[in-house]
């Protein structure tokens, strides 16, 4: 049974360089998908070079950038069936949760569905993060947490592991978000759906290089998705 690591890309060329390396010195037997939304500064030229050293390393090409979901999405269809994935491992490519903890995220989903890096879990830090950036994270958290009431920290990182016999239950195609409300809202799926969760505590280090993809845009869909989701039939 094998694990694929699911990567979603928009003008990522400067960390998909290193990022694909360093994630194989960490684990060589993964399988890695980069989902990349045309990128106009030439990430899926990169990966293409970076195939000829990895065969475990595939490209997933949309014609254009269609929101994070859709990204995700996309991929998750696409491999559904195949028998032989034992888990979906949801990594961005900003290198802000950092990889070493893949080893132990992806050992704890032996006995657990759904494994999350967590920021807000006891033990975690976040660090080069503004003030403001955190407020809006440990704010927006809570807000999911008295809406959704999943018994989890952290509701908005997409740093996990989760098994692909549980993400068969659910029908990705109900998901209404498009941005990083995707995340919360695939989490409530898998809950629904039976999910256990086990939330290993990270360092959390904000991005270097590349550019956040955080707009009001954003913020404002993550405000009115919760109340979707929970009405929704």
């Amino acid at each position: 049974m094998k694990n694929i690591i699911v990567i979603p890309t928009y003008n990522e060329k400067e960390n998909i360089n290193i990022l694909i390396p360093l994630i194989f010195k960490i684990l060589p037997e993964v399988s890695v998908i980069v989902a990349d939304d045309n990128s106009p500064d030439g990430t899926a030229l990169v990966v293409n070079e970076l195939k000829k050293e990895y065969p475990n390393l595939s490209l997933i090409s949309r014609k254009e950038k269609d929101g994070l979901a859709k990204a995700y999405i996309n991929v998750f269809l696409q491999i559904l069936g195949d028998k032989d994935i034992k888990s979906i491992i949801m990594v961005d490519a900003d290198f802000a949760p950092q990889l070493q903890y893949l080893p132990e995220m992806i050992k704890k989903s032996d006995n657990y569905g759904v494994v999350i890096g967590s920021r807000h879990a006891p033990g975690s830090k976040m660090i080069g993060s503004k003030l403001s950036r955190r407020i809006l994270s440990f704010v927006g958290n809570l807000y999911y947490k008295m809406i959704l009431r999943i018994p989890i920290h952290d509701y908005s990182c997409d740093f996990m592991v989760i098994s692909m016999d549980l993400m068969r239950k659910i029908d990705l195609l109900k998901i209404n978000a498009q941005g990083y409300a995707f995340v919360p809202e695939l989490k409530y799926l898998l809950y629904k759906a039976g999910a256990t969760f086990f939330e290993v505590p990270i360092i959390f280090i904000e991005r270097t290089k590349g550019e956040s993809k955080i707009s009001s845009h954003i913020i404002f869909e993550n405000i009115f998705n919760p109340w979707k989701i929970i009405f929704r039939k």
